[in-house]
């Protein structure tokens, strides 16, 4: 937190800059430790309240020029919008369960319902986020929503996955296009042919994958079967071993859809952020790399799991550290100026967010 403290450096006018981040693993540990044990005391109840708490480390320590973000969600903000969430899909399944006729209808009402929680989400979060004492806001309705979610998600999946560089086109416009900092407008217009590119990789990857596990089983299908169809001890020990393999294999084959999800979600990053402009003149970037985003997701994980999950504080801010230290922007003219009327427009609306922010939905 030394440096968010620190006088800011002198910015120059179309420097690039990029974000710090100061966060230690030993710091958040502390925090970790305390919100797991007491949302296993209060079951679950306090998980609000630590969600709330490990924001405000995470924002507290992402920095820019010298100014660090902040987060001002109030833990019983987000236990009441839960608990709203909660209560009306207890009520529409206690309908269908009492209705026959209406046992689909906490699925349709779900699907009504997603665009708007979707909307009201996003617009909580950018209300409680701050840089500079200056509120960001979101302006996207529900019908953008629908547009970016649901109907992309449905296009991309009944396209077997090929259009799914549109889907994320849309939810990119949507998001990026709708956020406000002070009464100024980003605007993200990724392309589709970088998307589809970024796909293309991603889905060759898949295809290797997929190539080398056929070409295995086609080699040995011959023991294969022998193993499956033997009735002797050693046959039965043959096909222990390749009921394991299969066990193995099935593992892998979602294993191997995780690596390239991640694959594609980092090269979807850099290209949306890199498409992102902040007031019209002023340019975001994200250069991660994708080999070097996966390999930290997927060892994240698997020190996670072979430590008990102890080594989670770790592994939050390894990510954390490499995804903010990749990315930046590029300012263009005065920028004290531009903070200057930032920060005045900003403070108009601060103190209306404070009152209307509503309530977190998890979305």
């Amino acid at each position: 937190m030394a440096l968010a403290e620190s006088a800011p450096p002198v910015a120059t006018a179309g420097a690039f800059y990029r974000i710090g981040f100061t966060g230690r693993a030993s710091e958040y540990f502390g925090i970790w430790i305390v919100n797991v044990l007491l949302t296993i005391l209060t079951l679950g109840i306090y998980s609000a309240w630590a969600k709330v708490r490990r924001n405000r480390y995470f924002y507290g320590n992402t920095v820019l020029l010298g100014r660090s973000f902040e987060y001002h969600a109030r833990g019983l903000q987000i236990l009441i919008g839960r608990l709203i969430l909660i209560g009306a899909i207890a009520v529409l399944n206690l309908v269908g369960f009492l209705n026959p006729f209406l046992a689909l209808l906490p699925a349709i009402a779900f699907l009504i319902a997603l665009p708007w929680l979707v909307a009201r989400g996003l617009r909580f979060s950018a209300r409680v986020t701050s840089y500079r004492n200056v509120r960001f806001d979101f302006v996207g309705g529900p019908g953008g929503a629908f547009k970016a979610f649901i109907l992309g998600g449905l296009i991309a999946t009944l396209t077997l996955g090929i259009l799914t560089p549109l889907a994320s086109r849309w939810v990119a416009r949507y998001v990026g296009s709708n956020l406000r900092y002070g009464g100024k407008a980003f605007d993200t217009d990724p392309k589709f042919g970088p998307l589809f590119k970024a796909w293309l990789m991603s889905a060759g990857v898949a295809v290797a994958g997929l190539v080398v596990v056929a070409g295995f089983v086609a080699l040995n299908l011959e023991a294969i079967v022998g193993a499956i169809a033997g009735s002797s001890a050693a046959g039965q020990i043959s096909f222990s071993i390749w009921h394991i393999f299969i066990v193995v294999a099935y593992i892998g084959f979602f294993a191997l859809f995780g690596v390239v999800g991640l694959f594609y979600r980092a090269a979807v990053r850099n290209i949306v952020w890199s498409s992102t402009t902040f007031d019209g003149r002023h340019r975001l970037l994200s250069d991660m790399s994708r080999t070097r985003y996966t390999w930290i997701a997927i060892s994240n994980v698997i020190v996670t799991i072979l430590t008990l999950g102890l080594m989670r504080p770790w592994a939050a801010v390894r990510l954390a550290r490499y995804t903010y230290e990749h990315t930046g922007v590029t300012f263009a003219g005065d920028i004290g100026e531009l903070f200057s009327v930032i920060e005045a427009q900003g403070s108009a609306v601060g103190a209306e967010f404070m009152d209307f922010e509503g309530f977190d939905f998890g979305f």
